[in-house]
């Protein structure tokens, strides 16, 4: 979480932001420079909550970097995913309203929908199906980890690189980084396949999209790489989208 003061300097939000504060103070990209170290923050989404004073508190996706590229990573989010429920939760604004469609006499009448906002990333996540609040609000922070794991970006260091624990347990059998402690491999269905999830977007985020580059890494063929991230839809979009972005032919 960047806060006003970051790496011992103040940050000076007026430099180098690319996109103006929405209506409700959530959704700014952009970045900042620490004035103590010359060290760039790239922000990838920002919520302003007002504070008993009159002032505004900053909660981002943030990235050090050091002025040059993209820098998608965050030194200090990397914990979101490993908190509890209720921990989670407590970082997290809960609205609930009345879903609408049709439903006849079956049609929850009841404000049952769940949406939540993480107020750290500005990530939203809702839940509207079932009729009772407490499975929406289950689904609902399913799904605000499912959208962390796609949206905020851990550093990675690619000259020091280890993959962790988390990554490990979804790679195939056949990765020869894959020691027998990891586990049988753990799949999509898995509520833990997030973790690893996260990690190996880390880690293709850090080689700018390349499957081929970040295979080395995790001891596997690109193909079987390649089978990997096809083998669920949100990442399989998170990594195209990247791989799009960067002029290179989409995953099929």
């Amino acid at each position: 979480m960047a806060t006003a003061a970051m790496g011992g300097g103040f940050v000076n939000m007026m430099k180098c932001i690319h996109h103006m504060v929405t209506s409700n103070g959530v959704g700014v990209v952009g970045k900042a420079v620490c004035a103590s170290s010359s060290r760039y923050f790239h922000f990838q989404s920002v919520s302003l909550q007002s504070r008993g004073g009159g002032g505004l508190q900053l909660y981002c996706c943030s990235s050090g970097g050091s002025g040059g590229g993209d820098d998608y990573s965050d030194g200090n989010t990397n914990g979101y995913l490993k908190l509890r429920d209720e921990e989670l939760m407590k970082q997290c604004e809960m609205n609930t309203f009345k879903a609408s469609g049709p439903g006849g006499q079956h049609r929850n009448k009841r404000e049952s929908a769940v949406r939540l906002k993480h107020l750290p990333t500005g990530i939203v996540a809702q839940a509207m199906e079932d009729r009772s609040q407490h499975m929406n609000r289950a689904s609902a922070l399913a799904r605000l980890r499912t959208l962390i794991a796609l949206k905020v970006r851990n550093p990675v260091h690619l000259h020091t690189y280890s993959p962790p624990p988390e990554l490990l347990q979804i790679l195939p059998p056949k990765s020869t980084i894959r020691g027998s402690d990891s586990g049988p491999q753990i799949g999509p269905k898995n509520p833990k396949f997030v973790l690893g999830m996260q990690a190996l977007l880390d880690l293709i985020f850090a080689v700018e999209g390349s499957v081929s580059d970040a295979a080395k890494f995790l001891g596997m063929s690109t193909g079987a790489l390649s089978r990997l991230i096809l083998s669920d839809d949100s990442l399989r979009m998170a990594v195209n989208e990247l791989r799009t972005s960067k002029g290179m032919k989409p995953l099929k």
